[in-house]
């Protein structure tokens, strides 16, 4: 029974149709916690005793960051499945993900910058923290430049695949640089193990917005991939009976 569940989980139509009715309620809690969590945390937060008000762009690019992170993992594991189980769908969510980590981490990488400037006196130094996320720019960047370099879709993603799994090495080197090795980032504040040392006036409106910018990754992923599938099945009878048979 979970088997013929992931299999039918595996089929592009089936997912372009069940997606189709979850993208409106999806949408709304999306823009709902976006506005929510901006509202809360660059209008209402106190601000901090350190870094004044600068500190509000925290509400930014955690949650990017924590995404670009995260999407990596997303691409990686969908890599996989399209190499073991052939699925096509994992192969589309795959490439689907790979320009959307791109956009999260270089917004990372620019938001960082404009946090630094402020706290640091710099927009950019060659952190631990810093040039490990650049790689992870590079590797979303790779398995872009993959999907374009072969016409057969089959070679392209498993090349993709391929370097979507290498490149994991690089994620808990990212989570880790700040106990690893000498940085001025600062250790993390928002921990699973021990208390977090954030406020909780300013803890709540960024856990809203991290959990808004999941909902937003979700949303903009399914979106990418209904127009990746449409775009490999477009052959299909059933994807030429949604334009009208055109």
């Amino acid at each position: 029974m979970a088997w013929q569940w992931f299999y039918r989980l595996g089929s592009p139509r089936w997912f372009y149709e069940n997606t189709g009715r979850w993208l409106p309620w999806l949408a709304l809690v999306t823009f709902s916690l976006l506005a929510l969590g901006l509202v809360w945390g660059l209008g209402f937060a106190p601000m901090d005793a350190k870094q004044g008000n600068s500190y509000r762009i925290i509400y930014i690019h955690v949650p990017v960051s924590f995404l670009a992170l995260a999407g990596y993992y997303v691409m990686a594991i969908n890599g996989a499945i399209g190499l073991i189980w052939k699925m096509k769908l994992a192969d589309m969510v795959m490439k689907s993900a790979a320009p959307i980590g791109a956009a999260l981490t270089f917004l990372a990488l620019i938001s960082g910058a404009i946090w630094g400037k402020p706290t640091w006196g710099t927009y950019w130094v060659w952190d631990a923290r810093i040039t490990s996320m650049l790689v992870l720019f590079f590797l979303y960047l790779g398995v872009i430049a993959l999907q374009a370099s072969f016409v057969n879709q089959q070679t392209a993603a498993r090349a993709s695949a391929i370097l979507s799994l290498v490149g994991t090495v690089n994620i808990p080197i990212i989570y880790k640089s700040v106990d690893w090795w000498y940085t001025l980032h600062q250790p993390a504040t928002l921990k699973l193990t021990s208390n977090s040392t954030i406020h909780p006036d300013m803890w709540y409106p960024l856990l809203v917005m991290i959990i808004a910018m999941y909902c937003f990754y979700a949303l903009v992923l399914i979106l990418f991939t209904r127009a990746e599938i449409v775009n490999r099945e477009r052959q299909t009878q059933w994807v030429r009976a949604l334009s009208g048979g055109q």
